[in-house]
């Protein structure tokens, strides 16, 4: 989301002056933020796009290759398990190893085979086993966000879960919207005091006031950079792409983009901004809290909806600019795995390298899930 900025809008305590007011600290603080949210949002914006290409091009293979490495270990272990030589304790140990394995090569993979050789070694049955799992992971879900998830949900889907949960809430927004519009009703049915008709007034009369304030600021602009004014072909393309600026300011209820529009094309200056009224600024005010909101539930649904893709969960501190640093360190990892399941496949073909990692209890190098790097 690119933006031109020429000179950060502030109200400033000049020399000789009063000390600034509420409604103008209130101003300057509320600039502050909405700028930090948008440099955070545009930080958003630039980091996914790499991070993507970067995850499918090179994490992914990583971990294809592990996972196939892992499942020929699975294979050769349960091979292992009938060898002369191997004593009963040493099956136990090695049908535990086989079921680690396979266990978290099924986690989000129905492979037929790698659940018969589950079966084949483990006391319980698998598909036993994950549904009880399944059954406790949506009942801690469930508790967790007070709402009943139902029982055709696919529990092992990120996002089939975070459909759910989006539908409940809205249903209880409609909900909760239809019973407040009901209680509107029956409040407007009684009839009103003096009092509430002289609040509603000074209500609405605050809304046409706010909405008037920031059509005044886009009306000067208009009138100034209106393209078909200008007869000069290079002005009149500059004013164009300023105008299409002011539209999309306007359209989105952006103030503070109007206000630096004005600042660049030099149509207020700082003595302007000083001055500005205290009525003037309570309607400015409300707007830029108006813009803040939107510019924090934007940053949230980004970021959200990335960690959801991911499964980083949603408590995870995720600065932007770090996310090219944990993936690297997340390739890193895989390939580490790598080396060490390999090393590990060698010695399951050498009798006697094997017993001895048995005996000091060395399972293979545990699976690097790339979902998990985060918890």
């Amino acid at each position: 989301m690119t933006r031109t900025h020429v000179k950060t809008i502030s109200i400033a305590n000049g020399q000789n002056q009063s000390p600034l007011s509420k409604g103008q600290k209130t101003f300057n603080t509320l600039i502050k933020q909405i700028e930090q949210r948008r440099t955070r949002l545009a930080a958003w914006e630039a980091a996914i796009p790499p991070y993507r290409q970067k995850y499918a091009g090179e994490l992914v293979p990583l971990v294809e290759a592990l996972e196939a490495l892992q499942t020929k270990i699975a294979y050769r272990l349960d091979r292992a398990i009938g060898l002369k030589g191997i004593t009963n304790s040493e099956r136990g140990k090695i049908a535990h190893l086989i079921t680690s394995l396979t266990r978290e090569l099924l986690d989000g993979n129905d492979d037929t085979e790698l659940k018969a050789l589950f079966n084949k070694h483990s006391p319980t049955d698998y598909d036993s086993e994950e549904a009880a799992a399944l059954k406790d992971s949506q009942s801690a879900w469930e508790e967790m966000l007070g709402v009943e998830l139902g029982g055709d949900v696919d529990m092992n889907s990120p996002e089939a879960l975070l459909k759910r949960v989006e539908a409940h809430m809205q249903e209880r927004q409609a909900q909760f919207e239809a019973e407040r519009q009901a209680q509107e009703e029956r409040k407007a049915k009684r009839k009103k005091t003096a009092k509430q008709l002289a609040r509603e007034a000074q209500k609405q009369a605050e809304e046409a006031q706010i909405s008037q304030s920031i059509r005044e600021v886009y009306r000067k602009l208009a009138s100034a950079l209106h393209p078909d004014r200008e007869p000069d072909p290079v002005e009149r393309d500059r004013k164009t792409a300023l105008m299409q600026r002011a539209n999309l300011a306007y359209g989105n209820n952006d103030l503070l983009q109007l206000l630096e529009l004005q600042l660049e094309l030099e149509h207020i200056d700082q003595a302007a901004l000083n001055s500005l009224s205290e009525g003037r600024l309570k309607h400015f005010n409300k707007i830029l809290k108006d813009q803040l909101g939107e510019l924090e539930q934007e940053i949230l649904n980004i970021e959200g909806g990335f960690k959801a893709q991911f499964r980083i969960p949603p408590y995870f501190d995720l600065p932007p600019s770090a996310l090219i640093n944990m993936l690297n360190c997340d390739i890193t990892s895989v390939q580490l795995a790598i080396r060490g399941l390999e090393m590990y496949l060698l010695a399951v073909e050498d009798i006697k390298q094997f017993k001895a990692l048995l005996k000091k209890r060395r399972p293979p190098p545990a699976r690097v899930d790339v979902y998990d790097l985060f918890r």
